[in-house]
């Protein structure tokens, strides 16, 4: 191993895009550098310049910095050709001192992740920043070209198979998704009883539903009521108290996310007028369709809190029916209503109270939706198990990738005879029976 700074091996590159037309990619310290396309495929809006005239060259092989969060490891070495924003760093790699594949490892792993975050400036975490001068000055030990190309082939090697391991993983916890979010369309719009006879009904949404069921707008079921504005005026004599409120981020489908709640200063006629109450439906006002109308029941999770406008708090008639409204508003043919009856702009849309409130419900009688979501928290149950066991072994295989990437390009291990002893396949063997999955 041998000590040297990274500007021993490493020039930046400062190339500007003339018209903005190659291909625009996306790092992360997920997946390192790839075509921003490939990475977002599955997410319908994502903001964008409205010109990339002026973004920075990236060349295969070089490597890729967003030292905005650098902090975090979004950085690697690119398998593309194309451009990247202006605030991000693109480096040339000296071939004859550093193999590329090994130097993607090397940056992404544990102890260096650790050593750029030590190297970074700003005043909070969120605000760290690695400049181009920083990660240049620092060093980094690396051993001779034929063992980084050894330590390389080994790394592809086992990183792809963990990687395989992972995506047929992935694909099962969609599946299981995809499964679960059919069981609960089902549940509310024809019910989980194949034996019921069906009818016909009025509504475009819900076209046939169990004959003791009935259509009714949401408007006749609930309160619908909107939230608190952020950033109004407040009279300085007004006397506020500090209190947590909702809004989109912690409204997911089916459940609330209370890992980060905000709090807003209200007045007390505010604080009597939005507060929460068990068993209100919080349904999302506006944000990406994926956002749009999803709704949670509150169940009190905290003694005082209020919601912003951006989130409606649709209070039931009778509660009893909380749970199911919340799930209608989840179910797909929801996807549909909120979609055809929200105002949409270029990367957010937003449905009106007024076109909420005729958002179509069937509704079976009391006896028979309590029996029905019996059987569906049944059905739901089984699929989160399965869900919640394979993303634990995806975790564990996270992990197992990132502490072999460590270990490797660190000198921990000898690639040559760790691989012969049989010792990946015996790690991954143990991961997937200790998960289960």
């Amino acid at each position: 191993m041998r000590k040297m700074r990274f500007k021993q091996f490493l020039r930046e590159r400062n190339q500007f895009s003339k018209t903005g037309d190659e291909t625009l990619l996306s790092v992360s310290e997920y997946y390192g550098v790839k075509p921003r396309a490939e990475a977002f495929a599955s997410e319908e809006h994502k903001g964008r310049a409205a010109t990339l005239e002026g973004y920075r060259m990236v060349k295969n092989d070089d490597l890729v910095m967003n030292y905005m969060l650098a902090w975090k490891g979004a950085y690697g070495v690119s398998n593309h050709d194309g451009i990247v924003s202006p605030a991000y760093s693109v480096f040339k790699v000296d071939q004859t001192v550093v193999d590329v594949r090994y130097l993607h490892h090397r940056v992404r792993s544990d102890d260096m992740k650790a050593y750029f975050r030590s190297r970074s400036k700003g005043i909070i975490e969120s605000r760290l920043r690695l400049y181009p001068d920083s990660l240049l000055a620092s060093f980094v030990e690396i051993p001779d070209l034929a063992t980084q190309r050894q330590i390389a082939n080994f790394l592809d090697r086992e990183t792809a198979r963990i990687d395989l391991l992972i995506e047929k993983k992935q694909r099962l916890v969609a599946l299981l998704a995809e499964q679960r979010a059919s069981v609960i369309a089902s549940a509310v719009t024809v019910g989980l009883d194949k034996r019921s006879e069906l009818v016909k009904t009025n509504s475009q949404y819900l076209p046939r539903i169990p004959a003791s069921w009935r259509v009714w707008r949401l408007k006749h079921l609930a309160d619908i009521r909107g939230g608190l504005t952020l950033g109004r005026q407040i009279p300085e004599d007004v006397e506020t108290t500090m209190v947590p409120y909702m809004r989109v981020a912690n409204v997911q489908a089916g459940w609330l996310n209370l890992s980060d709640v905000a709090e807003i200063p209200v007045t007390k006629a505010e604080k009597k007028r939005y507060l929460l109450e068990h068993g209100d439906v919080l349904m999302n006002e506006g944000g990406d369709n994926d956002k749009l109308g999803r709704g949670a029941v509150w169940k009190s999770e905290l003694d005082t809190c209020v919601h912003q406008n951006h989130v409606f708090s649709v209070r039931p008639h009778d509660t009893r029916y909380s749970e199911w409204l919340s799930l209608a508003t989840n179910a797909r043919f929801a996807r549909d209503f909120f979609f055809l009856h929200s105002n949409q702009s270029t990367n957010l849309a937003s449905i009106s109270k007024t076109n909420l409130a005729r958002f179509p419900v069937a509704i079976p009688p009391l006896d028979e939706m309590r029996a029905t979501l019996e059987i569906l928290w049944s059905r739901v149950g089984k699929l989160d198990q399965i869900g919640d066991k394979t993303n634990a072994s995806i975790d564990r295989l996270k992990e197992y990738r990132a502490a072999l990437i460590t270990a490797a390009v660190t000198g921990q291990i000898d690639v040559e005879t760790y691989a012969k002893s049989g010792t990946p396949d015996r790690r991954l063997d143990a991961i997937q029976e200790e998960m289960g999955a």
